[in-house]
């Protein structure tokens, strides 16, 4: 669907309003997330989402609007193995819990340039070659399956070796300590990135890696581009509050893998079925919040009592 470009300047307006108004008003100074504020932010995003799915419903109709549903919450799902990686990331690097959402806030700004060229450029090919959609498919059924056998490394946690740290480290100088909240910093009249710095990085490369499963899922439920771009970024925008909402609990989470993995066959299935079965969204809808809820329901009752030895929340 052809919308008027200043439909899309208001909604990119009104995020980016958002984001100044978080990182300038409520968060100018580091400090550390509690739950309490972290639960108040994960509803105000939820909340405006849903508003704004209501506007969606009513203005182009209720199959849009479930559409948008659909998408976020799908997205909304993916992000949490986003959150499990970041718990790993900042466990790594001891990154103090103040400056935890300095590198989250950055992190999403960035995820959301990216996504929204990745977004572009799938519409595109989705609106010059249709087929493409079954290569979606294909690729989406190869990842359920996939992540349904894959088997948890004992080194998942070891950066040590990681290529992309190396590569930094061999082209830049890097500190061997934090200087407060600041990616770079001078030392003898020489700049130097700060450990703060790689974890960026690091957060911006596993964003972009999790976008490559995300994205060619929310193109299965509806191939409207504006659709697809806000349910993405309304989903992404929450994800740091989500974060420090769920990082002490997301370990439990130990069937949530096996739900993302079924969903992404699902949704997988239901793109090579497109010209033979059509799936109705609403139907498409039931299926994710059903196998998700029905995944974290079954963690939480099989790691009961279960605690983290240390809270990265207290790093």
């Amino acid at each position: 669907m052809d919308l008027p470009l200043w439909i899309w300047a208001s909604f990119i307006a009104f995020i980016l309003g958002m984001l100044a108004l978080d990182l300038g008003v409520f968060n100018r100074k580091s400090h550390k997330i509690g739950v309490k504020e972290a639960a108040i932010w994960s509803g105000v995003w939820v909340a405006l989402s849903l508003v704004f799915a209501a506007i969606v419903w009513n203005w182009q109709g209720q199959q849009k609007g479930l559409e948008f549903l659909t998408g976020y919450v799908i997205e909304k799902s993916l992000s949490i193995d986003n959150i499990f990686v970041f718990v790993l990331i900042f466990s790594f690097f001891k990154v103090p819990a103040q400056y935890q959402h300095r590198v989250l806030f950055w992190g999403v700004l960035g995820a959301i340039v990216l996504r929204g060229i990745f977004i572009a450029l799938g519409a595109t090919l989705v609106k010059e070659f249709a087929w493409i959609l079954y290569i979606f498919g294909a690729f989406l059924v190869f990842t359920g399956i996939k992540l349904l056998f894959n088997k948890e490394g004992e080194d998942e946690g070891d950066l040590s070796n990681n290529g992309v740290l190396k590569f930094l480290r061999s082209r830049m100088k890097i500190t061997d300590a934090y200087d407060g909240q600041k990616f770079f910093t001078i030392q003898n009249g020489v700049r130097y990135a700060t450990p703060l710095f790689l974890v960026l990085v690091l957060v911006e490369i596993t964003d972009v890696i999790f976008a490559v499963d995300s994205i060619p899922a929310i193109f299965a439920v509806t191939q409207d581009p504006f659709i697809v771009f806000t349910s993405n970024i309304l989903a992404i925008l929450g994800l740091r509050s989500m974060y420090f909402l769920l990082a002490d609990i997301v370990p439990r989470f130990i069937y949530l893998k096996l739900g993302l993995a079924i969903v992404l066959t699902f949704i997988g299935v239901k793109l090579l079925l497109l010209e033979v079965v059509k799936i109705p969204t609403a139907l498409s809808l039931g299926v994710v919040i059903g196998v998700l809820t029905v995944a974290v329901i079954a963690s939480l009752i099989k790691t009961k009592g279960q605690k983290p030895e240390k809270s990265v929340l207290d790093l």
